[in-house]
């Protein structure tokens, strides 16, 4: 099973939202550890290649994860947040680019 690294304060983000919520996120992350495709899994390349959403949306709105796979790695959760508008924000677009940039950037240079 692949394990999953928590950039940033994504882990905290996440803690934070009700159980409902926490469970559904965390049955998507059971199966992407088990090497399946989440069921609410949809590519995020206004991110970055390889970056994935999961949209979850629950009795008190949406939420996303956003996350890319490293084989033989693990799965790095880049940015989690509430969604409030039909439109992502373009400041938690910007956030998960500039994790990302900076996990390839870490990855290049060991």
């Amino acid at each position: 099973m692949l394990e999953i690294g928590w950039l940033g304060d994504s882990l905290a983000v996440v803690r934070g939202y009700s159980e409902a919520v926490r469970r559904t996120i965390g049955s998507e992350l059971r199966l992407l550890q088990s090497g399946e495709r989440p069921l609410h899994a949809r590519p995020l390349k206004t991110v970055g290649r390889g970056v994935w959403e999961l949209k979850i949306s629950e009795a008190e709105g949406q939420f996303r994860v956003v996350y890319v796979v490293r084989r033989n790695d693990r799965i790095y959760v880049l940015h989690a947040f509430q969604k409030k508008a039909n439109k992502t924000p373009k400041p938690d677009v910007e956030l998960a680019r500039k994790r990302f940039r900076e996990l390839v950037q870490e990855r290049k240079q060991s």
